[in-house]
């Protein structure tokens, strides 16, 4: 077995087809996609994607997913410009989890911090440990 870097965007629609067919998708459609930054191993966040936003992410190496509550594709970064570039992708052994490795530009939360996992466990209370880098208002407007 070799690491070598995915081939990503994958043009390709019959390769890309034989990938699709290998994740298991929940009864909605959906599968959970965890993006990493790709060279600090850091987990910036956790969102879902269909089939459709897994065949974009592979067609085009920028994540896209699936919003639950606008019932539609969402490609991120396209209205705060803090997209992810897909370095290389993932399947866990049940084929029931995507792991995304990303080059994050900007902030991954809509909260403006760099990582959606903020919050923890201290002193018997869950306590913000890590600040915003950029407001929600500067990244999506007033």
């Amino acid at each position: 077995m070799t690491d070598t870097p995915s081939p990503l965007p994958l043009q390709d629609a019959a390769a890309r087809a034989r990938i699709l067919a290998a994740v298991r998708f929940d009864m909605r459609g959906l599968v959970p996609a965890i993006a990493q930054q790709h060279d600090t191993g850091e987990v910036l966040m956790m969102a879902w994607m269909n089939e459709a936003a897994l065949d974009e992410t592979l067609a085009t190496a920028r994540a896209c997913y699936y919003s639950r509550s606008r019932g539609g594709l969402w490609r991120k970064g396209e209205t705060s410009g803090q997209h992810q570039e897909v370095r290389d992708l993932r399947l866990d052994c049940d084929g029931d989890t995507i792991l995304l490795l990303v080059h994050q530009h900007g902030v991954a939360c809509h909260t403006g911090r760099r990582s959606c996992f903020y919050l923890a466990p201290r002193e018997g209370e869950l306590s913000e440990i890590m600040a915003p880098l950029i407001s929600p208002e500067r990244l999506y407007g007033a």
